[in-house]
């Protein structure tokens, strides 16, 4: 087990493991300088990759990992990167995404913030692989610590040769530029970020073409999450193969999972993939159990976007297809805990706020979809509820999901959805009685 929290400081962290690997070192005071990066390993594979591999050994090597996007799609890494066009004249370019807009999620902030050269390196093995010469990091414009270390870490890098001309006498040059974000949730989205990083509105592109073909400035571009970046660095110093041993056989690797809400132990956790959700939110080294000893009442198991889980599903594993069977997401690794004093119409309403306000107004469904959602459930919560107001609530749902450019209007309604399924009985005592079943004290 890896872990760390910004909010708790007793922190207990494994000594590098053969398996837990990203967070190995991130409780190390100065594990944000070139110094103790180089100690503790770093740059190896990035030398490695210069002098001893080809381009598509890397990809090859990544696609066998069976690593796959940390962000929330979950997409083959490897298969993405192979997407690029070879015979393209034109320049390549790679895109961190850093955005990390997704409600519950902060455990990319960690990497930058502790482990910055480890997402340079990973950066810069991705580029090397798809042939490009100029790399982004795209930072949320909120995460001032993030910008401040990524910066002078890239300015390590350059001053000790790692970036710059003819790294390594290889003959290859890379240059990097770290970007502030946007500031809105759409920044996130792959086209959106690419949109932002071109100086437009950040709204989502229609696709095809995909960013691989024509991506930033109308040229390949491939956009990856800092996690995921950062777990190249590691397959390429082990080994595909020792990456496989790592999770379960389809969802390999591990993945780095922020856990919170009604949670005694909160913060970010490394785990392996499949890992027990019953386990990560009850074992004492993991979280612990629930505030106040109170019953456990729902999950949101991947970030904001994703369906509850009812807490008879809490023995699925944290993985893309345990997951998925049990009619939710592995989604951003977000995990959202409440309790039974936890009224589900409350926490419903706070998240279709956030994404009504969230919605870049492209697309009619979720531009107009979205309010008419705000203001039922608004009702629905102040006690004004209607006979017909969920069945008006899952035709609205019904015609929101799939019928948007980007995943935004999904995200929006799949919550909804999940709480009309599992947890009806409770929006339906809202209606008839004009209050909560029961009264939410906690903000979290």
């Amino acid at each position: 087990m890896s872990f760390y929290s910004p909010v708790i400081t007793n922190a207990k962290v494994a000594a590098a493991s053969d398996k837990l690997h990203l967070f190995n070192f991130v409780e190390e005071p100065e594990q944000f300088t070139l110094t103790q990066y180089v100690e503790n390993g770093g740059y190896k594979a990035w030398r490695r990759v210069l002098t001893k591999m080809k381009p598509d050994d890397v990809i090859e090597e990544v696609k066998k990992s069976g690593l796959r996007g940390r962000g929330g799609a979950g997409f083959p890494t490897g298969m993405k990167w192979s997407f690029v066009p070879k015979n393209s004249p034109k320049p390549r370019y790679l895109c961190c995404n850093a955005d990390e807009s997704e409600p519950g999620t902060c455990k990319d902030r960690v990497l930058m913030e502790r482990d910055p050269h480890a997402v340079i390196e990973g950066m810069a093995i991705a580029s090397y692989a798809i042939g490009c010469k100029l790399m982004f990091i795209y930072i949320r414009g909120e995460f001032h610590h993030c910008i401040e270390r990524m910066e002078k870490a890239m300015e390590e890098a350059y001053s000790a040769g790692h970036l710059g001309k003819n790294i390594y006498n290889s003959g290859y040059d890379l240059d990097m530029i770290v970007h502030t974000g946007g500031g809105a949730y759409m920044c996130g989205e792959e086209t959106g970020l690419i949109n932002s990083l071109e100086g437009e509105k950040g709204m989502a592109r229609i696709r095809p073409p995909f960013p691989a073909v024509e991506g930033l400035w109308g040229c390949p571009t491939i956009v990856n999450n800092v996690e995921t970046l950062a777990a190249v660095t590691h397959i390429i110093n082990r080994g595909a193969d020792w990456y496989r041993t790592i999770g379960t056989e389809k969802s390999a690797g591990t993945k780095l999972v922020s856990l919170s809400g009604h949670i005694n132990r909160p913060g970010n956790y490394e785990i392996p993939l499949g890992f027990s959700l019953r386990k990560f939110i009850y074992d004492p080294e993991y979280g612990n159990g629930i505030l106040g000893g109170k019953k456990l009442k729902g999950i949101i198991p991947g970030g904001a976007s994703t369906p509850y889980l009812t807490p008879e599903m809490v023995e699925v594993g944290l993985d893309y297809e345990s997951l998925a069977a049990a009619g939710s997401m592995l989604g951003s690794g977000a995990v959202i805990v409440f309790h039974e004093d936890t009224c589900v119409v409350w926490t419903i309403l706070k998240l279709i706020k956030f994404f009504r306000h969230e919605s870049c107004g492209k697309c009619t469904p979720c531009r107009e979809g979205t309010g008419w959602l705000e203001q039922i459930i608004q009702r629905i919560e102040v006690g004004q509820g209607r006979a017909d107001d969920l069945e008006k609530l899952d035709s609205i749902c019904g015609n929101i999901l799939g019928r948007t450019i980007c995943p935004l209007g999904d995200a929006a309604v799949m919550p909804i959805q999940s709480t009309l399924k599992h947890y009806r009985e409770e929006w339906q005592h809202h209606i008839e009685h004009k209050q909560c079943l029961v009264k939410t004290h906690f903000e979290f």
